[in-house]
């Protein structure tokens, strides 16, 4: 193992990832140059299409460096905080992290919660600022901010402690240009001389951490690993210590980045290993495989490794199939990405006007867009999705605790003592050029203000406790518009805080739609009901009697607007004649649409569900 070396690259989303993986696949000669592109590792179309990484993506290399030769193992993480478990489980198989910052933007939001999870997993630290090339690089800046972030003390060696958590000098923190190649060679050797080899054992029975997967319909659940200990060859069988599950090794490899078959795996390595298990329950990320004989207990296997800890979601939406039909093709193919995204969930619903469908739980509203779009693009499947929504708690009249996952679950104010809602620390860090404009979306939230720092020159770190409602559509984006880009956000959950919180019920035609309820602050909930209203006055088809558009709170209508009736002209084809001829005709056609309206129900398409949600 003296001789591996395993490593992530991490940074802010867009600080220059995947363009340094580019690099360091055509300096090793991992892929030929006739077959090289741009953003080589990011292997989804979905991906490409929007310029981030949503998926970690391992890779093996080969480099001879001091006439050795060299096996390293990249692993390319995604930036947006949305995705902060895939960057968690990657840095628990390696030993050293490349952290990567954007010369004309500095240290963002992102950049310091990716470095706090690499000092929790102990890892060495390798320092860069990337697009020296550009001429509104900020080099020296943020070099001594970078600096600063990892307290090196100025002109000094930093003194390593004996945790093997380290950083280079800050005069070796190295300054490239992922896009034109500049000093990426010497970056490629530091890995190899800083990162420190695998540690483990190959004389030990095998174990192997599960750090992702994937479904194949041949060889069954692909699960990637990390093999701390012993060996693994084709055709072994194995258990999966969590999950109790057995299998057989169907297949063994390397990423090159696409999958290399190879006879044995063994132990500091990262490869694949084919399960031939077809449940996708039977596999968990962050599960313990060993090997073993059919003749051994199984109670005598060896110690699971530590897992992950399994991130609890905190964004909830609903998912139905605009075709009934297709319920059990959008079961499995939420069972598949389940495999390949252990941070989502999802158990059954059924609401009167949308069937069946399910509510899925998310790390964020990108996470829930990335999501969705898979389904449609990776299965083929027409969805209608709800608007996303925070968890809620209820306190009742006899002091129990209970979860409100949708509007549909909220209980009649009566019972209610107390409601709550999450509150999330929230920091952002902006240029200071961009103070008053970025204080200005602060201030309209129902937040409050708790430190302030200047970081680095120019930036400055605002941190606030808000509502996580109300930071989870629309705000971020609305962050970089007044920034221009520059400012960066990131988030935790604190808890749960008390809110004067109310279910806002749509009622078309009389009728309560339950699709559209939604959970609002008391004091919004009329500017809320117009909003829908409005909406649904714009989409919903005319009918033959006027329609009523109601908002309702506890029985009280608090918005409103009505569609007027389709008129038919029925006087049209008289010509002439005594006017009471047309009197009776325009009477009866008022009878009519009387009836109607009393009989009447009004059949929602399914494209008025898809605008309304896509409206918020």
């Amino acid at each position: 193992m003296k001789n591996f070396r395993n490593f992530v690259i991490i940074s802010h989303i867009d600080h220059g990832k995947s363009t340094l993986a580019d690099r360091f696949l055509e300096l090793t000669g991992t892929v030929p140059k006739t077959k090289m592109r741009e953003q080589f590792l990011d292997s989804m179309d979905l991906e490409r299409g929007r310029g981030i990484t949503i998926k970690m993506h391992p890779v093996r290399m080969e480099y001879t460096f001091d006439h050795k030769p060299y096996i390293l193992n990249l692993i390319d993480t995604p930036g947006h905080i949305d995705f902060n478990y895939e960057v968690s489980r990657s840095l628990a198989a390696v030993e050293g992290a490349i952290l990567l910052v954007d010369a004309t933007k500095g240290i963002q939001a992102q950049t310091i919660h990716n470095l706090d999870l690499a000092k929790m997993q102990n890892l060495l630290i390798i320092p860069v600022v990337n697009k020296i090339d550009l001429p509104q690089a900020k080099i020296e800046e943020t070099k001594i901010s970078l600096a600063q972030l990892l307290k090196i003390p100025e002109g000094e060696e930093s003194k390593l402690s004996s945790s093997p958590f380290a950083v280079a000098r800050e005069n070796e923190i190295f300054l490239i240009s992922a896009k034109k190649g500049t000093n990426v060679k010497e970056l490629l050797e530091a890995v190899i001389k800083k990162i420190p080899c695998p540690r483990g054992n190959i004389e030990k029975p095998f174990r192997a951490l599960v750090f992702d997967s994937k479904y194949d319909p041949y060889k069954g659940i692909v699960a990637f690993i990390r093999v701390i200990d012993g060996k693994i060859e084709l055709g072994s069988k194995i258990y999966l210590i969590q999950s109790k599950s057995e299998g057989e090794v169907k297949e063994l490899g390397y990423f090159k980045p696409e999958f290399q078959p190879v006879k044995e795996l063994k132990s500091g390595e990262i490869g694949y290993l084919a399960t031939g298990i077809k449940e996708p329950g039977k596999i968990r990320v962050g599960d313990t495989i060993t090997s073993y004989s059919v003749t051994q207990p199984l109670s005598h296997l060896v110690e699971p490794l530590p897992g992950y800890k399994v991130p609890k979601p905190v964004v909830f939406a609903s998912i139905y199939p605009e075709n009934p039909d297709d319920f059990e093709n959008l079961k499995e193919a939420l069972s598949r990405l389940k495999l390949n995204d252990s941070s989502f969930t999802f158990e059954p619903e059924t609401k009167e006007a949308l069937g069946r469908g399910f509510r899925c739980g998310f790390l964020g509203s990108l996470h829930t867009e990335i999501v969705s779009e898979r389904l449609k693009s990776e299965f083929g499947l027409n969805l209608i999705i709800s608007t996303p929504s925070v968890v809620f708690k209820i306190i009742d009249q006899k002091n129990k605790e209970f979860l409100v996952f949708s509007p549909s679950d909220w209980p009649n104010p009566a019972e209610i003592k107390e409601a709550q809602e999450p509150w999330a620390k929230l920091e952002i860090i902006t240029p200071s050029q961009y103070l008053g404009r970025v204080l200005g979306i602060l201030n309209n939230l129902k937040g409050k203000a708790i430190e302030t720092k200047y970081f680095g020159t120019d930036k400055i770190l605002l941190i606030y406790e808000v509502p996580f409602k109300e930071i989870i559509s629309g705000f971020y984006d609305n962050l970089k518009g007044v920034s221009q880009g520059f400012a960066s956000m990131n988030y935790e959950i604190l808890g749960y805080k008390k809110g004067d919180l109310v279910r806002l019920e749509i009622l078309i035609a009389g009728r309560k739609e339950e699709a559209f309820s939604k959970i609002v602050y008391k004091d919004e909930a009329h500017k809320n009901g117009k909003k829908i209203a409005e909406k649904l006055k714009e989409v919903l088809p005319s009918q033959l009697f006027s329609v009523p558009i109601q908002a309702v709170v506890s029985g009280k209508v608090v918005a409103r607007e009505t569609i007027s009736a389709k008129r038919k002209d029925v006087i049209a084809p008289l010509y002439g004649g005594d006017y009471t001829r047309k009197k009776k005709l325009l009477e009866k056609q008022k009878k009519g649409k009387k009836e109607l309206k009393e009989k009447g129900r009004i059949r929602i398409p399914s494209r008025v569900f898809l605008e309304i949600f896509k409206n918020g």
